[in-house]
């Protein structure tokens, strides 16, 4: 019989008092389950990698080059059920259509050069992985300051998520028209309820080029480094446990005290808190916009 450490299986259910063949039957019905949160995790990981731009095909494609034979059906199921089927991107438009129909928009922030916070804008969703669930991260950080203005966490990857998260930085923030807020073009940043809120408050809408990760890369870079140094670092019991971890890592911890080596080693407060900052409000909203070659838009 195995040994456990110093016991075998069989003294092990002697003074836990069960029978062997419960012990067995219980093993056989968690290696489904924990096969099942592997596939999804992987495939989690193959759809965030690629912008949520990869179907259920190219994914079971993907999976195969990994070692991984899963049935395409079982893939497009796990998909549908976390919501990361691809979304079918359609013409550049300038402005939302009457008909609500979803849009992507011209790409505004690999043109714009910044000189103050609440200019530009970025927003990203990255999922993490529970104990027996998947949670999913939105944060919208300032592009000049690399501090996140707002955040949410939830078990859906529903427009609510990134509502919630944009709703949070504008209260804070409280910005001037004019902000550009940048996003890839994933169904939750090109619904009709999260558009209309940028509308509302004089915001303009930007999306990244297909297949280029790099429009957005002070957000993944965020991503990053909160999953390096709080979530793989720690174990959480629920997501509520989760959510008091984040809080604290963002609010205390990155906004406040984590010093960045593009900020010359200042944390993104007081980088924003410098004289060469405050000057006038309407310093702030000078962005200015550069021009390029119709291909390389």
């Amino acid at each position: 019989m195995p040994m456990q450490g110093s016991l075998s299986i069989e003294r092990m259910c002697q003074l836990a008092q069960i029978s062997r063949a419960s012990f067995y039957r219980s093993l056989q019905e968690r290696q489904p389950v924990e096969e099942e949160m592997e596939v999804r995790s992987v495939i989690q990981q193959i759809a965030l990698e690629h912008r949520r731009r990869y179907g259920y095909r190219r994914i079971s494609a993907e999976l195969r080059r990994r070692g991984m034979r899963v049935n395409h059906k079982r893939v497009a199921r796990i998909m549908r059920e976390d919501n990361l089927l691809a979304m079918q991107p359609r013409q550049f438009v300038a402005t939302t259509k009457s008909d609500h129909k979803l849009e992507v928009y011209l790409n505004l922030a690999r043109r714009m050069k910044l000189t103050g916070i609440d200019q530009l804008w970025v927003a990203d969703i990255t999922y993490i992985r529970l104990r027996a669930e998947f949670v999913y991260l939105a944060v919208i950080l300032d592009r000049f300051s690399r501090k996140v203005v707002g955040w949410w966490l939830e078990r859906t990857l529903a427009s609510r998520l990134a509502i919630a998260a944009l709703e949070q930085a504008i209260a804070k923030r409280q910005p001037a028209p004019g902000v550009v807020h940048h996003s890839d073009r994933g169904v939750q940043y090109a619904s009709e309820e999260y558009v209309a809120i940028l509308e509302k408050h004089g915001m303009i809408p930007s999306m990244s080029r297909p297949a280029n990760p790099y429009d957005n890369a002070s957000c993944e870079s965020f991503m990053k480094t909160l999953k390096r140094e709080e979530i793989y670092a720690n174990q959480y019991d629920d997501l509520e446990h989760l959510r008091t971890n984040i809080e604290e890592f963002i609010e205390t911890y990155y906004n406040r005290q984590r010093l960045h080596s593009a900020l010359g080693y200042c944390s993104p407060e007081e980088f924003e808190k410098q004289p060469m900052h405050l000057d006038s409000a309407a310093e702030f909203r000078s962005a200015t916009l550069e021009f390029f070659q119709a291909d390389e838009a």
